[in-house]
């Protein structure tokens, strides 16, 4: 295990920025990073040799774009400068238990050289963020890094945002696990075969980690990865309440959400007031008045609790490899699980100093791939093609627990 308590402090010139962990840990050892542009990784040794190894960039210094170096920026700009790949998808639709329908784009890759059986081709089961499709810019983008590689990929559209009707009045949130489970055992069942690797970004992060914590060893997916995860969801409403946060992203994000609802009025307003929905002006405000009661929450204080995945990361069983910048206005850095990352010998916590959320530009023409595409790419390549290292790396966790 590295020996690193559960604060980090980033010191940058006359700031410090410090990560703290979980609440179970009280003492303060401060870790200066002398030099901002390597990441820190915090995770037991063998995984960090795994991932050396391997996954090379986790080492990387990396160098945001120098006219967009602060997180909210990276944030912004990323949405209007990020280029999008083209990518043919072959849609599905399935049906859920409850009679709903879920939409699911897949991206077979017949052609692959390194993996040309279809039954036993490695598969990257993709989770966008809140309000996301399988038609974002960084869904298009992990697309590409895994076809390249030769990899099969399907993108799980939350339901209602994947361009279906609904047909029950039921939609998403990171709380709920029960469509993404009906997902996996969809794939397991066409393709028996077949590794399946999870990666979600933002709130698919969320829901990949709840889903994870819930199955334990029977998840059905080889390894994890999350990018830009929000791990606590109160301190993150918080951080988006902030005024600059609040007047850039939250209305925003709040009239995407409601405007998706408005969108499904005609099944949804059987079961919630819809013109009341779509009074909320922020992200708290539209979960007090749709998402905690649709899923049955008391206040959405405990919806926020049990959407947190932070307390939940001991009851996972699988790698998972978590990306998060330390600048990120939506997962405040003083909530990143630290202490956990340290504990347990299945999850690693990448951070760096700058990146936003989503973000991770660098170059001066930022459009194509960055340091999140090589994260990605490079960790969902060691997961398939080096399966055993990365049990051995991650096969201690009982005792490091104990």
């Amino acid at each position: 295990m590295i020996n690193i308590r559960p604060f980090l402090t980033f010191k940058v010139i006359s700031r410090t920025w410090q990560i703290r962990g979980l609440e179970e840990s009280k003492k303060i050892i401060p870790l200066t990073v002398p030099n901002i542009k390597t990441p820190i990784l915090v995770c037991s040794d063998g995984f960090r040799a795994f991932l050396q190894k391997y996954c090379p960039v986790v080492a990387e210094h990396f160098r945001p774009t120098p006219w967009c170096w602060g997180g909210r920026l990276q944030t912004l700009v990323r949405v209007l400068i990020k280029s999008s790949p083209s990518v043919t998808y072959r849609n599905e639709l399935i049906r859920t238990p409850d009679g709903g329908q879920i939409s699911l784009d897949w991206v077979d890759n017949g052609t692959s050289v390194s993996h040309p059986e279809s039954s036993t081709r490695p598969t990257v089961l993709i989770l966008p963020g809140l309000t996301g499709n399988s038609g974002q810019t960084y869904v298009l983008h992990a697309v590409q890094q895994a076809t390249k590689r030769g990899y099969r990929c399907v993108v799980f559209n939350n339901r209602g945002f994947g361009g279906e009707e609904l047909l029950t009045p039921l939609t998403f949130c990171a709380a709920d696990t029960s469509d993404l489970e009906c997902v996996v055992l969809h794939v397991k069942e066409l393709l028996p075969e077949t590794p399946l690797f999870g990666a979600g970004i933002s709130l698919g992060g969320m829901l990949l980690l709840n889903y994870l914590a819930r199955k334990g060893g029977d998840s059905g997916l080889v390894a994890g990865l999350t990018m830009s995860v929000s791990w606590n969801t109160l301190q993150s409403a918080a951080s988006l309440e902030e005024p600059i946060n609040r007047l850039l992203f939250n209305r925003h994000l709040t009239g995407n959400l409601c405007s998706a609802i408005n969108r499904h009025r005609k099944i949804l307003e059987k079961v919630v007031d819809i013109d009341y929905v779509m009074k909320a002006r922020t992200i708290r405000e539209f979960d007090e008045r749709y998402t905690s009661g649709m899923f049955g929450y008391k206040s959405c204080l405990d919806y926020y609790n049990a959407a947190s995945p932070d307390y939940k990361l001991p009851r996972t069983a699988v790698p998972i490899l978590c990306l998060n910048a330390a600048d990120d206005p939506f997962s405040p850095k003083h909530a990143f699980p630290v202490a956990s990352a340290k504990r347990l010998p299945n999850v690693a916590l990448l951070v760096t100093a700058h990146g936003g959320h989503i973000g991770f530009l660098e170059g001066f023409f930022p459009r194509g791939e960055g340091y999140m595409e090589r994260v990605f790419g490079q960790f969902v390549q060691a997961v398939f093609e080096h399966p055993g290292d990365l049990k051995g790396a991650c096969s201690n966790k009982d005792e490091l627990v104990g």
